[in-house]
């Protein structure tokens, strides 16, 4: 199981040692919300932040594009210093090219599904992906409440994907009991804000969710 603080719940006046602290906690990627302010309501930050941040960082930068118009953002989060780039299926009409031109700029190509998006329009992007992001709140903002529908996407997700060497990851609602009951249905990579970033303690919360 791997462990994806995401950022966006961090204590921003402090960004440097909150990357610092949370490593040292235990974290296997850091996750980092693009927010546009068009695809979904909030906006966010963008490339000089994770520039930052990878100056710091120690580990893979996820990052999660919640933007429309992807494309023509690939490059600049690449130079920027992403280890993954993740895209929403709902924000491009070729997801199959994204995909594939995301892997030849040397990181790992990430799709993302919206809960009400059904998780059959995957099956013919499966080859091009290594990873798969299940929302399982709606994207725009954090603390919300875990939607139990989302299992059964998991489940679904995890019979497509089959022994292909995809992760699956889940954002949204995420604590010790959600987090858990995702693990068992088959996902591999936890993202968490709220849980990690507003405990007393990184390295408990990052533990109670492994």
């Amino acid at each position: 199981m791997k462990i994806a603080p995401s950022i966006l719940a961090a204590d921003w006046l402090n960004l440097s040692e909150e990357v610092s602290k949370v490593e040292a906690a235990g974290a296997d990627l850091l996750h980092l919300d693009v927010m546009d302010g068009s695809f979904v309501p909030a906006i966010s930050y963008g490339q000089d932040i994770i520039k930052a941040i990878k100056k710091v960082a120690t580990t893979p930068l996820d990052v999660h594009l919640m933007v429309n118009n992807p494309e023509s953002l690939v490059d600049s989060f690449v130079d920027a210093g992403a280890s993954i780039l993740t895209f929403h299926v709902e924000a491009t009409k070729h997801p199959h090219r994204l995909l594939q031109y995301i892997r030849s700029k040397g990181v790992s190509a990430g799709l993302a599904l919206n809960p009400g998006t059904n998780i059959d329009c995957i099956e013919d992007l499966l080859d091009e992906m290594d990873l798969l992001l299940i929302m399982t709140v709606n994207p725009g903002w954090g603390g919300q409440k875990f939607i139990q529908n989302s299992i059964l996407k998991i489940d679904k997700a995890k019979a497509l994907i089959g022994k292909r060497q995809i992760e699956i990851e889940v954002d949204g609602g995420i604590n010790e009991n959600t987090g858990k009951i995702c693990a068992q249905h088959g996902a591999s990579v936890l993202v968490a804000g709220t849980y990690v970033f507003g405990s007393k303690n990184y390295a408990e919360s990052i533990g109670s969710l492994r």
